[in-house]
């Protein structure tokens, strides 16, 4: 276990070192959004080496007035467009949204009623005692 990773206004810890054993659940399941702003979507582009025309077609879908990663649907359940072929990691790491960098620590799992949630999903919850 690597030391567990605390922020004020949540009921659990996180224990970053569980990431390794997981299979990616977090990037993986029911249809959702990874919500991506401009500047997000300028240093994927820079990353993968694309024009940022390219990536919008490609990658991303557009909701309202807001952009979203791509899903794509395999044996019953959505995966992220980034997600490595086989399921072992997100083809885009270093510069994933900020959406996905601050996973666990959304909004909705401050609120207890949504703890059970959140640890079946992530193996590295930690629920305070």
């Amino acid at each position: 276990m690597q030391t567990p990773v605390k922020r004020e206004g949540f009921p659990f810890a996180f224990d970053p070192g569980a990431c390794l054993l997981c299979m990616d659940r977090c990037c993986r399941g029911e249809r959702g959004y990874v919500w991506v702003g401009r500047g997000e979507i300028e240093e994927i582009s820079r990353y993968l080496g694309m024009e940022t025309r390219e990536l919008i077609e490609g990658y991303l879908r557009k909701v309202g007035y807001r952009w979203s990663l791509k899903e794509v649907k395999s044996q019953g359940e959505y995966l992220c467009i980034f997600l490595a072929e086989g399921g072992r990691g997100c083809t885009i790491y270093p510069v994933r949204p900020k959406q996905c960098r601050e996973y666990p620590f959304w909004d909705r799992y401050r609120d207890p009623e949504h703890i059970s949630e959140v640890c079946k999903e992530c193996r590295g919850i930690i629920l305070d005692s």
